[in-house]
């Protein structure tokens, strides 16, 4: 069954359609993204892989092994793609990553003939870099090539079988200071409310303010139908 898009994630409430714009245009650009949440079934693998569904025509996706040997199936020379690293974790799964691998991932994003998308587990943004740049000893400025992180949380009492998942924060990371990794707020969900606010505009993608807005009424267009 094929995943659903940003269209269909708008539909049902996981994210609003200012998020989709935002993800979609920077998919387009080719920008670095990370998805995260806490339990496992939240949908971060669905979130990313619809974002990607925007990148340019033609785009070469390169799902991350450690089972492609040392070099984890990172192209050589790089060819603009994005490389997928399904999973920032300590498993015996090829697709898991963990260490020394990781940190050959985020050195090939150094040119900026590759991005990268990636998930893993963390119930912030905070926590989500302590794994990266702490656990896994990535160099900050190496991490601060990631150009947006997505928060998700999942709803109900059993996280087995969530009753709905909503990207509850969508940062732009704005780089490095005394070894941290910055970001700013673009995009939250209220739960008091069951609202999603924009707090914030994408510097990145500044110059494609027009589009952003013209893709958050088409996102806003199809729901409606």
């Amino acid at each position: 069954m094929a995943e659903p898009g940003l269209e269909a994630l708008v539909a049902n409430r996981t994210l609003s359609p200012e998020m989709a714009a935002t993800l979609a245009v920077a998919a387009s650009e080719r920008r670095s993204l990370l998805v995260f949440a806490v339990p496992r079934l939240a949908g971060k693998t669905t979130v990313m892989l619809a974002a990607l569904g925007h990148a340019p025509e033609g785009t070469p996706i390169h799902e991350l092994s450690a089972g492609s040997g040392t070099g984890l199936g990172i192209p050589d020379p790089p060819d603009g793609g994005y490389l997928v690293m399904h999973e920032i974790a300590q498993a015996p799964m090829p697709h898991y990553l963990w260490g020394g691998p990781v940190r050959r991932v985020f050195e090939a994003l150094r040119g900026g003939g590759l991005s990268l998308a990636v998930t893993l587990h963390a119930g912030g943004f905070e926590e989500a870099f302590s794994i990266i740049l702490e656990q896994n000893e990535v160099p900050a400025a190496d991490a601060s090539l990631i150009d947006y992180a997505v928060h998700i949380r999942t709803l109900g009492p059993d996280w087995r079988a969530p009753t709905r998942r909503v990207v509850a924060e969508l940062h732009e990371v704005t780089g490095v200071s005394d070894g941290h990794v910055g970001a700013s707020l673009l995009h939250r969900w209220d739960e008091a409310t069951d609202r999603f606010e924009t707090v914030g505009e994408p510097s990145l993608l500044a110059h494609h303010s027009e589009l952003l807005a013209r893709r958050a009424g088409d996102f806003r267009r199809g729901q409606e139908q």
